[in-house]
């Protein structure tokens, strides 16, 4: 035994206390010590691993996650869970032969199977000493950023209060979420969230793989990808797309690794089913596909206008603005829009694209789709003559204009 000192910190820095005990040293292996960035671990559970033939949850998947949490937590990390398979385990109990279909039906076997799995995680987190806590998100409690930050500050709290966060979309209330992408999306927003520094989304296959022209996997044991660097459009074509119970598929996968990645967070997807996975991830070995954070990471507020915010429209420009917007940092002026599209008000969320359509920038809007329809590829000082409410000389400021 020794004397330890801990200081805990809120995530703005801020000191919080001082707290004094006595704990035992336990001699770790190196392969078991967390690495640098191993502060706080956001750790995905897909469908496919949680729930077995006809809705049978593996309880023994979820007893060896809390295994490992309850070591990273002795290491100092802390970890959240967002977990999938409330739809999955919970149809079969509710009376359904198959997976249901319509919306109502979906709903209700996500609301049985929400108290299912929250009894499993509190039964085996508990044999290790650790309680649980339940967080239900929704794209809105994301979308608005008041509740954004309530959010924030909930799982926060849960953190500081020593729990582990067990967290699941909403599905009884939302709809379009619950075809969101089996919670990777989530999973990537909340490593944002709770200024996480590692996403490891594990699923039933050991990482990304190339892929030929035609898509198929290419021979040879050689062809899985350790490590990204960039997210390029090679990289999209090498995702596949998801089947069996779970929505979400190796593209879902990627696109949740640029989210992450994009706020300085690495990732891992790595197959579920390995021993220790995340111990062994989170010790530095070398093991599935690793993503590394983007040296230029976002700012919390960008990142929340690129990807926590839900697009309402786009906003397309000319060749001028383009360039103008990627690779001066300029704001978006009505004289480069070409047209629009969607159904947008003041304050919402567009995307920017170019004439061939691609996507180069999201941003909040200044303008609703009405009043662009009037200004666009009008000059600055013209605008003003044809808005009747507040006048912006910008379309989006580059503040609140984030290129992706």
């Amino acid at each position: 035994p020794c004397e330890v000192w801990k200081l805990d910190v809120d995530l703005t820095g801020r000191m919080l206390w001082w707290t004094r005990r006595w704990e035992t040293l336990v001699a770790h292996s190196p392969s078991r010590k967390p690495s640098r960035s191993a502060r706080r671990v956001v750790v995905k559970l897909g469908t496919t691993l949680l729930i077995e033939a006809r809705g049978a949850l593996n309880t023994g998947l979820i007893d060896h996650l809390a295994a490992q949490a309850a070591a990273l937590r002795k290491q100092g990390a802390d970890v959240l869970i967002v977990t999938s398979g409330a739809i999955g385990v919970g149809y079969p109990v509710a009376g359904y032969a198959a997976r249901p279909k319509s919306l109502p039906e979906l709903q209700a076997a996500a609301s049985v199977g929400q108290g299912l799995l929250m009894h499993a995680y509190q039964h085996s987190f508990a044999a290790h000493d650790l309680i649980v806590g339940q967080v239900l998100l929704t794209r809105g409690a994301l979308d608005d950023r008041e509740r954004y930050l309530n959010a924030r500050n909930t799982i926060r709290a849960l953190l500081q209060a020593g729990a582990v966060p067990i967290i699941n979309e909403n599905d009884t209330v939302n709809t379009e979420e619950i075809c969101f992408g089996d919670n990777d999306q989530l999973s990537a927003l909340v490593t944002i969230l709770a200024e996480a520094d590692l996403l490891i989304l594990l699923t039933d296959v050991d990482g990304l793989r190339r892929t030929a022209a035609d898509g198929n996997v290419l021979p040879g044991d050689d062809n899985l990808l350790s490590e990204v660097s960039e997210i390029d459009a090679e990289i999209e074509r090498y995702a596949g797309a998801g089947s069996g119970l779970g929505t979400g598929g190796m593209k879902s996968k990627v696109e949740a690794a640029r989210i992450a990645t994009a706020g300085g967070a690495a990732v891992v997807i790595a197959n579920g089913r390995e021993s220790e996975i995340i111990l062994r991830i989170v010790a530095g070995e070398r093991i599935g596909t690793r993503f590394r954070p983007r040296a230029d990471r976002l700012t919390r507020k960008r990142h929340w206008i690129a990807f926590s915010r839900r697009v309402s429209g786009a906003l397309i420009v000319d060749e001028g603005a383009c360039a103008a917007l990627t690779e001066r940092n300029k704001s978006l002026l009505p004289i480069g829009v070409l047209s629009t599209s969607g159904d947008f008000k003041r304050g919402d969320a567009v995307a920017v694209c170019c004439k061939d359509d691609r996507e180069i920038a999201r941003g909040i809007t200044n303008y609703s789709r009405e009043e662009m329809e009037r200004i666009k590829g009008r000059r600055s000082e013209q605008v003003r003559a044809v808005v009747s409410g507040d006048y912006f000389e910008e379309v989006i400021h580059r503040d609140n204009l984030v290129v992706l």
